[in-house]
């Protein structure tokens, strides 16, 4: 963390640490964050290029949907294909309604996958619920697989609801309906744990979530949540939305429960635009935690937005460029050059905070506004280290920044 949110954060909710696929999530650990596929789990192919696809791009754990028994079987194909080109990412399995009866069926299914997740709202009806959900912590404690309980608001246990709405009603004072859904989740979700501990579940192979689509109503639970208990904690809100509102949506949310000390690992739920690639929501989730300076995954650029002063586009081609080019090359840099994720880079488009950001950052370039010399002179650790010029300068940039990189960051022995 920053000195900025070391002077400013609260402490991290206290939790019990669990191990999944190597990954260890709570007990201080760094936040992890995660995603899901959207694909047909039943098609190897399909769904293993997409892990990939999702792992390279920084998931650190992804889910798949394990819905029916191809799904089920499909399963350990794609742990295998993933081992085959080296990619090591713990799976998840997605469980609802039927995950009793394809664990049984499909022993090997449980083998492959570092974690399950079940909905306590959606693993049966009426007697057949208990029974059931039973079942799926029996098959996780067999074979020492940690679970999460995600409750959903919109998969509510309605059982669990009506109980509550009945007890809520014979209260002298009885609480609002937003703040009686907020309770009825917080209370399967520790019902549910307690539970699994009951059946032979440890605790620390235990994590909660309650996702909600409102940003209040998020904050809320989750403050409630972490002060009735020390499993860690599943941040994400469900259903975000699309594009802007849903990154703008998440954002609040998370921002505020992390500065909180509230959260261990992490889920961005955008609803990708047609064509749009699966991976902006871990791109999305690594920002959120790096411009908190929670966590450094990726070189960070400082780019100004424009004004009546720059003169032309090309200081936010730029910044694209630079962008587009350093995350390209993160995955070769983090193997050679430890640290350089944490490096910042500025991209500005005129004299008046352009050299001041480009000293602030590790490397800076500040390009020329209107009426100003046609040069661009660039920083390097506060100081000027060239200038340059002509049609070249994209490509000159970049190798000044592989220079830094080299020096900055020493190769890795």
């Amino acid at each position: 963390m920053s000195s900025g949110i070391e002077a400013t954060a609260q402490a991290r909710h206290r939790t019990v640490p669990v191990e999944v696929g190597g990954v260890t999530i709570g007990g201080g650990a760094p936040i992890v964050v995660q995603s899901m596929t959207d694909t047909d789990t039943a098609d190897v192919e399909a769904t293993t290029r997409q892990i990939v696809e999702l792992a390279r791009a920084g998931s650190e754990i992804v889910r798949v949907t394990v819905n029916t028994r191809e799904a089920a079987a499909a399963v350990p194909k794609i742990k295998e294909r993933l081992a085959s080109l080296g990619v090591d990412v713990p799976l998840v399995g997605d469980f609802h309604f039927n995950g009793h009866k394809l664990l049984a069926e499909v022993p090997a299914c449980l083998e492959a996958l570092d974690k399950l997740r079940i909905n306590p709202g959606n693993v049966g009806k009426g007697e057949k619920r208990d029974e059931q959900f039973a079942r799926l912590i029996e098959f996780a404690c067999r074979q020492g697989k940690p679970v999460r309980i995600g409750v959903n608001w919109g998969s509510l246990d309605q059982d669990l609801l009506a109980r509550m709405m009945d007890e809520n009603a014979r209260a002298a004072s009885p609480k609002d309906a937003a703040a009686l859904m907020r309770e009825a989740m917080i209370a399967s979700a520790l019902e549910s744990a307690a539970k699994a501990e009951a059946l032979g579940l440890p605790p620390n192979a235990i994590i909660l979530s309650c996702k909600v689509s409102g940003v209040q109503d998020l904050i809320a639970i989750y403050r409630e949540l972490a002060r009735r208990c020390d499993y860690p904690l599943h941040l994400g809100l469900t259903e975000a939305g699309m594009g802007s509102k849903g990154i703008v949506a998440s954002t609040a949310a998370l921002a505020v429960l992390l500065q909180e000390g509230i959260g261990d690992t992490i889920r961005v739920s955008l609803t990708p635009a047609p064509g749009e690639a699966r991976t902006k929501e871990v791109i999305v989730a690594q920002e959120i935690l790096q411009t908190m300076g929670l966590r450094a995954f990726t070189p960070m650029i400082t780019a100004c937005p424009g004004c009546g002063r720059t003169a032309s586009s090309f200081f936010q081609e730029l910044a694209q460029e630079i962008q587009d080019y350093v995350r390209a090359q993160m995955p070769a840099w983090k193997m050679r050059h430890p640290g350089v994720e944490a490096m910042t880079i500025a991209v500005m488009g005129c004299v008046v905070n352009g050299p001041g950001e480009s000293k602030h950052a590790n490397l800076g370039i500040s390009l020329p506004g209107a009426g100003e010399a046609p040069v661009a002179p660039v920083y390097a650790d506060g100081e000027r280290v060239a200038v340059l010029r002509g049609e070249r300068i994209v490509e000159e940039f970049k190798a000044i920044i592989d220079a830094y990189v080299d020096k900055k960051y020493p190769k890795r022995a």
